[in-house]
This record gives C-alpha cells, structure tokens and sequence, in this order.
C-alpha cells in the first residue's frame, strides 16, 4: 500500500495532515502534496473555469510538471477550450490531460444529447464522474481548487480529505473571494472570457447560467434545480 493509501485508510492520519496543513498557504499545501506523493503520483483537476488560474498558478509555482486533468464532457463552452490553452501557455504547465467521455457511453445513454434535461445526475456521471474516475487511476492523490466561500456542501471542506483509497487537497479551501481577486491581480492572470459577462462560475452550457452580483459563486449552475454538485467531490474516485 502506498504512503497516501495509508493515510487515507487512517481517519486519524488523515484528520493530523489535515491539522497539520490547515492554515498553510496554497503553495505550502501543494508543495506538501507533492512532496508526500511524488510528482507522477500526484494530479490537479481544473475545469479550466473562472477561477481556475489561482490554483493552477499556484501548482506551476511549484511544479508546472504535475500532471492536470482537465474534463471536457462535450458540453463546454467554446470559451472555457480557448482559456485552457491560454492558461497552458501563460503559466508553462508541461503536463495537461484531456479526458472525454466514453463515446460508446454517449452513444448507448445520451445519442440525442437530451439526458441534461431528462437525468442531471446521469449526465454527470458519464461525462464527468466515470471519466474522472479513469483519469486518476494511475494516482494516489488529487488536488482540486474547491472553497469554502462557494457555499453548499463545500463550506466545511477539510485543506486535505480521504478520497476513497486516494487523498484529496483542497489548498484554496480556505481563500476568500478576496483573495482571489487579489492572487489574480497581483500575477496578471487572464480572467475566463466569460467572466465580464455575468458567469461566476463556468460548467457545462445547459447547466450554466449568469448570476447576480449579491448570490453565491455557483448559483448560476443548475439553477432552479436541487443539484449543486456533479458528483466528482461527492462520489468517491476509487
């Protein structure tokens, strides 16, 4: 068993690196990871969304090297491909994997492209959490770019957490909208190109709708339905 399936198999091992990381900077946590983990055994997961440039400035701060999976469901904005590129270049990340869905998945569940609207979670679950789930089987652990300020299920998450066999760090969890600001300000990171259009936060196009300046990041995602998660952080990976 690796070091990483040890800690995550242990609630105590897993609460003391917690502890232990908690309050550390992004780039600390990461460092951390990277250290405990190995490089080749450790991967990012970005949507390539609004707010996707902090932590991947903070993962290329370290190693631009690490492994990034990035999950395109077929459903994304055109916009959200050309800022993946842009990010790629801008900050030298070495290493960007791009995971797509099983065609033979689409074509037996989703041939008219209408399981968004018939089956939420359905559609998640062949377009992103499955691939997901192919993705990481080669890693011991995974870092993501969830907050705490994005409200719903995520404003309690842990800096790390077990992850089924795997472990999962959430550097930015404690990052305020501020902060954000401030991160993406100080480095001259580009902002998503559907950001000064009203879209907080970036999903799939039927999914995803603008927001109002006085609700919550990801309330224009899924709107007027009861889903606020795609079931990546809410279904272990293995």
């Amino acid at each position: 068993m690796t070091a990483a399936g040890a800690i995550a198999q242990s609630v105590t091992a897993t609460a003391d690196l917690n502890a232990r990381l908690d309050g550390a900077s992004p780039v600390a946590v990461i460092a951390a990871a990277a250290e405990l983990i190995g490089r080749d055994r450790l991967a990012v997961v970005s949507s390539f969304g609004t707010e996707s440039a902090v932590l991947l400035k903070f993962v290329a701060d370290v190693d631009p090297a690490i492994p990034v999976i990035f999950l395109d469901t077929g459903w994304l904005f055109e916009e959200t491909l050309a800022y993946r590129d842009t990010l790629v270049g801008r900050l030298g990340l070495r290493d960007v994997r791009t995971v797509q869905p099983r065609a033979e998945d689409l074509a037996r569940q989703d041939a008219d492209r209408a399981l968004w609207f018939s089956d939420l979670d359905a559609c998640c679950r062949i377009r992103k959490v499955e691939p997901l789930a192919r993705a990481l089987a080669p890693f011991d652990a995974w870092v993501n770019g969830r907050k705490r300020f994005q409200g719903g299920l995520r404003a309690a998450i842990p800096v790390v957490e077990a992850d089924g066999a795997r472990l999962k760090f959430n550097p930015l969890a404690g990052l305020s909208a501020e902060d954000l600001r401030l991160t993406f300000d100080a480095a001259g990171l580009p902002p998503h190109p559907l950001a000064a259009s009203g879209f907080a936060s970036v999903g799939c196009m039927p999914c995803t709708s603008r927001s109002e300046a006085d609700e919550e990041a990801r309330a224009g995602r899924w709107r007027g339905r009861a889903k606020t998660e795609c079931g990546i952080h809410t279904v272990p990976t293995a």
